[in-house]
């Protein structure tokens, strides 16, 4: 039969009558090999088979030492593989809790210079009311009449005032532009932050997704390229440089933003207690020239009332010697008649006698008292029409006194009523 299993082929030639083993044809067989071709072919396929079995069990072994092998290298080095992605996934972990941790100083530094700016753009308003206190005070106090525009106390620590809160005011504007451009720098520096721990969480996900990768993972592909080194790879030495440089940035910006935040707490302090000291000062200066203006009101009250009863007395006494006038009348009248009687004394009877000079004597003595009474009058009269100057030079002045007084203690101390706290101007 001839199939797949038949080894046998025609393999008879010419040559084979040349070797004297040519097997006999006859009629009924046809013989092509000697019995000792067989029995050497039979030694060949026996050597063959024990070489070929030989070998094969030189190949079984050597390809089962070569698979445990193999196996035990790719077991030891995916072990050291994957403690190494332990050990890297602790230390992405490490720098990134060391980033959470800045990202969350960074983050409340930058409340607090929050609240900072918000503080000194509240003190910076409140700083309006002093503002306008004091110029108001100024304006009001031009209302004083006359000789009561002087440059007092009260008006210099006025100028003081506004000139301090001018002062304050460039303070101020000058601290919001530092805090604004430290705000700005605190933003960034928490944005780099951000960023590299949002790289590091990413390569810490992916890390420990692949430190948890086994040979019976689902997600298992093949990755062709997966093995180059890209151009844009960084080092390791690089890598934890970048992060403590990034960490060291952070932290030297925070550094500078609390210093800020203590020179702005400090400038906003001092400008709160500057302003209540000036505030203080100006209240005592007005007090002390409130209470001078009301002892001079009272004083010239004092002097009113004594020259109001002076000038009655004054008019008592004019009114007396104007009496007193009108009452020599009657006497001259008298004497005069006595005298004009006695001229008409016939001729020798008109003599000069001691009647006679006694009533001239009475005509001059009248006279002079008139005269005297006159003078009298007129000094008194005279003297009335000063002390109605005085009059009303004192009610004058009381009225310029009362007028700065009520200026001063009523319209400005009520203006002044509506100074801000001390926590207010600081910013609170």
């Amino acid at each position: 039969p001839v199939g797949p299993w038949a080894t046998g082929k025609a393999d008879w030639g010419s040559l084979g009558g040349l070797t004297g083993t040519r097997p006999v044809v006859d009629k009924y067989s046809i013989t092509r090999y000697s019995e000792g071709e067989w029995r050497a072919h039979n030694k060949e396929i026996w050597d063959y088979t024990k070489t070929e079995q030989h070998r094969a069990y030189l190949i079984d072994w050597n390809g089962r030492q070569c698979l445990e092998q193999t196996q035990a290298d790719v077991d030891r080095n995916q072990g050291y593989n994957t403690r190494r992605l332990n050990q890297r996934e602790m230390g992405i972990m490490r720098w990134k809790c060391e980033l959470e941790r800045a990202i969350a100083l960074a983050a409340e530094e930058i409340s607090f210079m929050e609240e900072q700016r918000r503080r000194l753009k509240q003190a910076a308003a409140v700083l309006q009311m002093p503002e306008s206190i004091a110029g108001e005070c100024l304006e009001r106090r031009t209302g004083r009449l006359d000789s009561e525009l002087v440059r007092d106390e009260v008006e210099d620590e006025l100028i003081k005032e506004v000139a301090l809160c001018s002062e304050i005011r460039s303070i101020f504007s000058r601290t919001l532009k530092d805090v604004e451009m430290q705000l700005l720098e605190d933003h960034t520096a928490k944005q780099r932050l951000e960023y590299d721990w949002s790289d590091k969480r990413i390569a810490h996900e992916l890390d420990a997704l692949n430190y948890s990768l086994n040979t019976r993972s689902t997600i298992l592909m093949f990755k062709p390229g997966a093995v180059t080194f890209p151009e844009n790879q960084s080092t390791p030495e690089y890598w934890e440089h970048f992060t403590k440089e990034t960490l060291l940035a952070g932290e030297a910006t925070r550094q500078r933003s609390v210093a800020l935040r203590g020179t702005l707490d400090a400038i906003l302090m001092n400008s709160a207690r500057d302003l209540r000291t000036q505030a203080d000062r100006l209240e005592l200066a007005l007090n002390r020239k409130v209470a001078c203006y009301e002892e001079v009101v009272k004083n010239l009250e004092s002097e009113l009332k004594q020259i109001l009863l002076q000038l009655a007395d004054v008019e008592s006494l004019i009114n007396a010697l104007k009496a007193a006038i009108r009452k020599m009348d009657t006497p001259i009248k008298k004497v005069q008649t006595r005298l004009d009687n006695r001229l008409q004394r016939p001729r020798v009877e008109n003599c000069r006698d001691p009647p006679h000079f006694g009533l001239v004597e009475e005509v001059n003595t009248i006279g002079d008292n008139v005269t005297v009474f006159q003078a009298q009058l007129g000094q008194a009269e005279a003297s009335q029409e000063q002390m109605i100057i005085i009059r009303n030079v004192l009610e004058r002045e009381i009225m310029l006194k009362k007028k700065t007084l009520e200026i001063d203690r009523d319209q400005i101390g009520a203006v002044r009523s509506h100074y801000p706290s001390a926590t207010a101007l600081s910013g609170h």
